[in-house]
């Protein structure tokens, strides 16, 4: 399994970079514009024939904010694989030019993105 981190926006699904890959994560934030742009990135996807395509939502504060996620992708029929939440440790790595995960192994966030990478795995068999 290769994972590779794009750039936000639409320009690597409109100019075809993505077309073969296996599994496509869209992170989101809980944010209009952010979840719109992972609505238009999901129409692209799936224009380009990618069939596994899934929104994560990423840096959720509240309830609200999750409520919020569900709601959108419920509305625009998008699996939402995993819900990240804001995490005070994720920023204090950045701060400190480390991982997070070296930084607090337990934190939040890091528990999050193992669960989805669990969940990525069992998937690829």
């Amino acid at each position: 399994m290769a994972i590779v981190d794009l750039e936000a926006g639409l320009e690597h699904l409109s100019r075809g970079t993505a077309r073969h890959v296996d599994t496509l994560l869209l992170v989101a934030e809980p944010y209009f514009k952010s979840l719109e742009t992972a609505r238009r990135s999901f129409a692209l996807a799936r224009d380009l024939g990618i069939e596994a395509i899934h929104m994560v939502a990423n840096k959720v504060r509240t309830a609200r904010d999750e409520e919020t996620v569900r709601e959108f992708a419920g509305r625009h029929a998008l699996s939402l694989a995993a819900v990240i939440p804001y995490d005070q440790a994720v920023v204090e790595a950045d701060q400190r030019g480390t991982a997070p995960i070296a930084h607090r192994p337990d934190a939040p966030s890091i528990a999050a993105i193992r669960r989805l990478a669990d969940q990525l795995l069992t998937q690829a068999g």
